[in-house]
């Protein structure tokens, strides 16, 4: 069976947004109180317009000596994310995480970011997977007394 992403890997939640004018030192409070490492940022209508993460912060703003409290998280963020539908499956989030060198991806529905999906949260669902293989295959060539 494929496992979607919503609800399967994720579910839908109220997500850490900021607005795009915001500074990236704002961005780094709200994700260090969060403990998030990618935050999605937004336009007055709610609607997905980029995605801001730590290595972001390290790599265009603190190694370059940048003040991350005047500087916006439009001028660092990726804009226009890839994105996964919430009817995508844990297979397609790997591939396109695995191709583009991603570790967070924004769960789309309408322009609404409605969950973000982690490198890590989808390690986990491959793993459960493969523990319930391993049980349906034990208990296949095992049979019922298999551990009693």
């Amino acid at each position: 069976m494929q496992r979607k992403i919503v609800p399967d890997i994720v579910e839908r939640s109220s997500i850490a947004t900021m607005k795009v004018g915001a500074s990236v030192q704002d961005a780094a409070k709200v994700m260090a109180s969060k403990n998030i490492a990618a935050m999605i940022v937004v336009d007055d209508e709610s609607n997905i317009t980029g995605i801001v993460t730590e290595r972001d912060m390290t790599q265009r703003v603190i190694a370059q000596g940048i003040d991350a409290e005047s500087t916006p998280i439009s001028k660092i963020m990726t804009a226009n994310p890839d994105t996964l539908s919430p009817d995508d499956s844990a297979g397609d989030a790997l591939e396109l995480m695995q191709s583009r060198n991603y570790r967070h991806l924004p769960v789309e529905e309408d322009g609404k970011c409605v969950a973000v999906v982690s490198i890590r949260d989808l390690y986990a669902s491959v793993k459960e997977a493969l523990e319930e293989d391993i049980r349906e295959t034990e208990a296949f060539v095992f049979g019922d007394r298999y551990g009693a």
